[in-house]
């Protein structure tokens, strides 16, 4: 026991960079697998470990808890119970650990560029929220105000576009001006893809309730970059 104990700090060790750069150093915080994307995932709030594995495709239960415990150890997360009626576990980013919103923002649009990059792929309702902030092009919204909800599955989210700027948060969605109702891959396929949303909604795949027109001019704030090289 003991010897497995210390090879396992050893190996904990020699995944560290020992390099006073402070890149090295956010890696040796944040480089694990599925460490990024369970941040990702925590982004618009504390959320439940049953919520975190279903929409991290693929995380397993035990790889799972070792990317929280280690985040908990880090000062990145936190946990905490939710007070009666409630009365769940949940997992919630520090303030120090929001502070690493910019870099998602620069990565996803700097990776958005690599010609491997399958737009197609499954997308979470957070990971959709935070492409829309990513993505925005405030040249493109000059004088819109707007304000969307988006029934994700079981998520709902707020978006609200105003003075050339956008905001995203959980919340409910009925007093928007459009509503839009579908999973995320088709929200994705309705504003990246530029599939026309009456096409969604004629296969059953979407439900816009409310402006249109709205929905239509939202979706032309968002553009993939082009592909490098």
């Amino acid at each position: 026991m003991k010897l497995e104990k210390v090879t396992n700090e050893s190996a904990g060790r020699s995944r560290r960079y020992h390099d006073a750069c402070g890149a090295a150093h956010g890696l040796d915080l944040v480089g694990e697998r599925w460490a990024l994307l369970v941040i990702r995932e925590l982004m618009m709030g504390p959320r439940r470990f049953s919520d975190l594995r279903k929409d991290l495709c693929g995380l397993s239960a035990n790889v799972l808890t070792q990317r929280l415990e280690g985040l908990e150890a880090s000062g990145i997360v936190h946990k905490r119970k939710l007070p009666p009626p409630a009365s769940v576990q949940v997992y919630e980013l520090t303030d120090w650990g929001y502070e690493i919103k910019p870099v998602f923002m620069v990565l996803g649009r700097w990776a958005a560029r690599s010609p491997q990059h399958v737009p197609t792929l499954p997308i979470s309702a957070v990971s959709i929220m935070q492409s829309f902030e990513t993505m925005f092009d405030p040249s493109k919204a000059a004088g819109a105000v707007m304000r969307l909800g988006f029934a994700l599955d079981e998520d709902r989210m707020v978006v609200t576009v105003e003075d050339g700027e956008i905001a995203t948060r959980r919340g409910e969605v009925e007093d928007g001006d459009v509503i839009v109702r579908a999973a995320p891959p088709i929200v994705a396929a309705a504003v990246y893809g530029k599939v026309p949303p009456a096409a969604l909604e004629g296969e059953g795949a979407m439900s816009i309730e409310g402006d249109r027109a709205i929905f239509a001019r939202f979706i032309d704030f968002f553009h993939l970059p082009e592909k490098a090289g």
